[in-house]
């Protein structure tokens, strides 16, 4: 097993912290001088905050654990391609490089929907290297979101929508911005 491959490896296990715990399965490992220095996974829900993504935590960390802002000479191992925001730090914080597992076409900002890491007119570009252990990076979110769906069905349809009836409705007919207007 290569280098790539180990620190990706260790990055799902991130991801699978995260499924644990209902939130979009995303790990992040940062590795430094051939150390893992942080960790991360995605915590939105939990936090209550959009700012949760596990690259911004693992970045944090990382931070932390050098005693500086510049994450030079670092690597990101992430299972999901950067999103603006994560990338954005990403070129923040000088990373060297980012190792990606399966692209994100939809948010996807190291090369889907734009690439903020390489991009000409900022002041630092990164180094970037996709597809490490694809298959089951894009296996966990495929699975996780298959049963999202599967669990939402499933509460839809023991919870079924009431149905009103007539003499309700006639309550509601002369009804203004939802309020029932009094006769």
């Amino acid at each position: 097993m290569d280098t790539d491959q180990k620190y990706m490896k260790q990055a799902l296990t991130q991801a699978k912290r995260a499924a644990a715990i209902g939130e979009v399965p995303i790990g992040c490992v940062i590795v430094y001088e051939g150390r893992v220095i942080a960790r991360g996974y995605n915590r939105r829900t939990t936090h209550h905050s959009a700012l949760a993504h596990a690259e911004i935590l693992a970045i944090k960390k990382a931070c932390r654990m050098l005693g500086d802002w510049r994450l030079e000479g670092c690597t990101m191992y992430v299972t999901l391609e950067p999103c603006p925001m994560c990338a954005g730090a990403i070129v923040q914080a000088r990373m060297d490089r980012v190792v990606m597992g399966t692209k994100n076409p939809k948010a996807g900002c190291a090369g889907s929907v734009l690439n903020l890491l390489q991009t000409e007119g900022l002041n630092h570009r990164v180094e970037i290297t996709e597809g490490v252990l694809e298959e089951s990076c894009r296996d966990i979110l495929q699975t996780f979101f298959r049963e999202l769906r599967e669990r939402l069905r499933a509460e839809k349809q023991a919870h079924p929508p009431v149905a009103v009836s007539d003499g309700a409705m006639s309550a509601v007919d002369g009804a203004k911005d939802g309020k029932p207007v009094e006769s």
